[in-house]
């Protein structure tokens, strides 16, 4: 087809704006006319009606808006675009409310008027339709003669043979037609989500299959055979250097495990010191009447006592003879003493005795004490808080100690659990200034284990005696209900009294049992069982509800009963 300096491009209902600007600059022409749809989304939006406004003035283009929709006029008014009703009508820019007269295109472009990149406005539109403004690519036919009025529409590709004008306008005006479903594109998210779904219902169904078939599934065989009780009291040496089980002497060789725990408790200080003044004074010392002989110096250092307070003399009482009212006595004068210990209680007037000097008395007076009571730390307050740590209940680390020679493969004997010396240290020593005392300490605790195995061999050595070997097996040693009594104990070895009650019975393995019922129903186990001789009842229960046969060996119980008499 020719060129006729114009473009047609028709707008679906479902372009974006994005889409729409690719259309226009891929035109190759300076006027694009835009056949738009009704209802249009695209072109709803202000800003989407200056996006292509600037795309337009950008690629040096006229746009033309072919719709019959009053609702685009306004935008496209405020944006400045050219608007018409159809492709022959004449072409407009709507006018803004309240604004004056419409803005017409010129009847003719003329190229020696209007170059072929001017702008499109309204001055040079005039009135002419999209046909005349887009002229043929020679627009200087237009500027021909006068009497030259042939106008020249914008033509549409017509394979049909159809009026272009017609198609257009049907175009314009007909609803979007009905999309396809069959060849509706799939929504991928959907299609993921259930595709994460299924397998996750699948994991789940793969789990509960696993869980109820071979997880869960257990059974015990409880067997009541003619069986005895056998009571067994063994004195066991527990022996950490005894390597092999000695049953001459029931000597077990055995393993220690042990923990520290650290423990500390906090007490109030009931000590008091008085770190006030020391009082001090002079006596005067008098050892009787005047005889032949002087008496005997009072040293230094000597305590003299008066209304329960001690007092120190300071310097040696010397006698000599003094005369008063014509008697003559022996008398030391002016000695000094200083109070054992600070505080008021210490400012006394009167008099004295004097230690070990019965025959010396004294008087005088002191002054000088204060008090400023203090609390210490006592003797008594760590013994407190000591004795209240060793009351706190080890009941934790002894089932710690227990569970460590579980997972060893060791049989505990907690008889032998026992805590060391424990070593103590405090926040303040005795006669410290403190409120308060943190008594902290750290002991460790040890307990015995054995091999069970070798605990069970002591036990079946010692009833043999006492069953029918013929007949007759140990059924269980009973170490599930043994008793234990811990006589003495070192760090490497233990004394333990055990009493524990055996059961013997029919010859009957547990093993073998658990492996020839695996897979069966309860019907063919019963029947299976009560063919051994000895055995009097079967009572076979599985768990869950729904199983219905015996699981695997190891997930199969065996207890054996004596039966009722």
């Amino acid at each position: 087809m020719a060129d006729t300096g114009k473009d047609t491009i028709y707008i679906d209902i479902d372009d974006e704006i994005t889409s729409v600007i690719e259309k226009v600059r891929g035109s190759s022409e300076k006027i694009v006319a835009l056949v738009l749809p009704k209802r249009a989304a695209v072109f709803q939006s202000i800003v989407n009606m200056k996006l292509l406004k600037r795309t337009a003035d950008d690629a040096k283009k006229h746009i033309v808006l072919i719709t019959s929709e009053t609702g685009l006029l306004p935008m496209a008014g405020a944006v400045g675009l050219h608007v018409a009703k159809t492709l022959q009508s004449k072409p407009e820019i709507p006018p803004l409310p309240g604004a004056g007269a419409e803005d017409e295109l010129p009847d003719t472009i003329m190229e020696d008027e209007e170059p072929a990149d001017a702008e499109f406005t309204a001055e040079n539109a005039g009135d002419r339709p999209v046909g005349e403004l887009a002229g043929a690519a020679g627009a200087s036919a237009l500027a021909g003669t006068a009497g030259d009025e042939a106008i020249e529409t914008l033509q549409l590709d017509d394979e049909d043979g159809e009026n272009p004008a017609a198609a257009t306008t049907a175009a314009a005006e007909a609803k979007p037609a009905k999309k396809n479903k069959k060849l509706a594109v799939p929504n991928f998210n959907k299609f993921r989500l259930r595709l994460v779904l299924g397998i996750l219902a699948l994991l789940l169904l793969i789990i509960g299959w696993i869980l109820a078939s071979s997880v869960l599934p257990k059974a015990t065989i409880t067997l009541t055979t003619d069986t005895s009780d056998i009571n067994s009291n063994l004195n066991l040496n527990l022996d950490t250097a005894a390597k092999s089980v000695d049953p001459s002497t029931s000597t077990l060789p055995a393993q220690t495990q042990q923990t520290q725990k650290n423990q500390s408790q906090q007490v109030a200080t009931t000590g008091q010191k008085n770190n006030g003044s020391t009082a001090s004074g002079n006596v005067t010392m008098s050892a009787g009447a005047c005889s032949g002989d002087v008496p005997n110096d009072v040293p230094a250092g000597t305590g003299v006592s008066s209304s329960g307070v001690t007092f120190i003399t300071q310097e040696n009482a010397s006698f000599s003879p003094v005369i008063s009212n014509k008697h003559c006595t022996y008398q030391a004068n002016n000695i000094s003493i200083n109070a054992q210990n600070a505080g008021a209680k210490y400012n006394i007037s009167g008099n004295f005795t004097v230690a070990g000097r019965s025959d010396v008395s004294a008087s005088g007076s002191t002054s000088g004490g204060t008090d400023n009571i203090i609390q210490t730390v006592a003797q008594a307050d760590i013994d407190s808080a000591a004795s209240k740590i060793a009351t706190q209940d080890a009941g934790s680390v002894k089932q710690q100690l227990q569970q460590q020679l579980k997972q060893a493969g060791l049989y505990p004997i907690t008889t032998t659990f026992s805590a060391g010396t424990p070593n103590t240290t405090t926040s303040a020593k005795v006669g410290d200034q403190a409120n308060t005392l943190t008594v902290s300490q750290t002991i460790t605790y040890t307990m015995f284990g054995v091999k069970q195995a070798d605990l069970k061999a002591l036990v079946d050595n010692n009833v043999k005696d006492q069953i029918d070997s013929s007949k007759q097996v140990i059924l269980n040693e009973g170490l599930d209900q043994a008793n234990f009594h811990l006589n003495g104990a070192s760090d490497k070895t233990a004394q333990v009294a055990m009493s524990t009650v055996a059961t013997a019975g029919p010859d009957l393995k547990a093993t073998d049992i658990k492996t020839q019922a695996a897979g069966k129903k309860s019907g063919d186990i019963k029947s299976m069982l009560r063919t051994d001789p000895g055995v009097t009842a079967v009572d076979v229960h599985f768990s869950p509800f729904w199983v219905s046969k015996a699981p695997k060996a190891s997930k199969i119980t065996v207890v054996f009963q004596k039966a009722a008499k």
